[in-house]
């Protein structure tokens, strides 16, 4: 799969669509391919305020358990209740499966992520 152009990324491995203030997010192609077969993801309830950088979720596969950052500050406007039911669609399309929707709270904060070639070449050194 190739690394979408028109997302920008982060070095904990989520990518961030920005539309208007508002952010959707969910895990790379890379991160799920190192994770293997996802079987459970949770995710903040709507309403919850987010600070960049910290923990608002966790993704299990059958290899492990990691946490899932937020790529930018605000508050979470949606929640992609469908991956409670089938966690695999990570899996099958990671850039389908957005994880949750913030009202991004400081767009200067998507500033300091990568474009998808940077973001390529950071993979590249993994």
């Amino acid at each position: 799969m190739t690394t979408p152009k028109n997302l920008k990324y982060t070095n904990e491995h989520e990518w961030v669509l920005l539309e208007g203030r508002t952010a959707t997010v969910g895990i790379t192609d890379f991160a799920q391919k190192q994770l293997g077969d996802i079987v459970f993801v949770e995710l903040p309830e709507v309403g919850r305020q987010l600070d960049r950088g910290k923990e608002f979720g966790t993704v299990e596969s059958v290899k492990a358990v990691t946490e899932v950052y937020a790529p930018v500050g605000g508050k979470v406007t949606a929640v992609n209740v469908d991956l409670n039911e089938e966690p695999e669609e990570i899996n099958s399309d990671p850039y389908a499966a957005w994880m949750i929707k913030i009202e991004v709270s400081n767009a200067k904060e998507l500033d300091d992520l990568m474009t998808a070639e940077k973001y390529d070449a950071y993979c590249a050194g993994q």
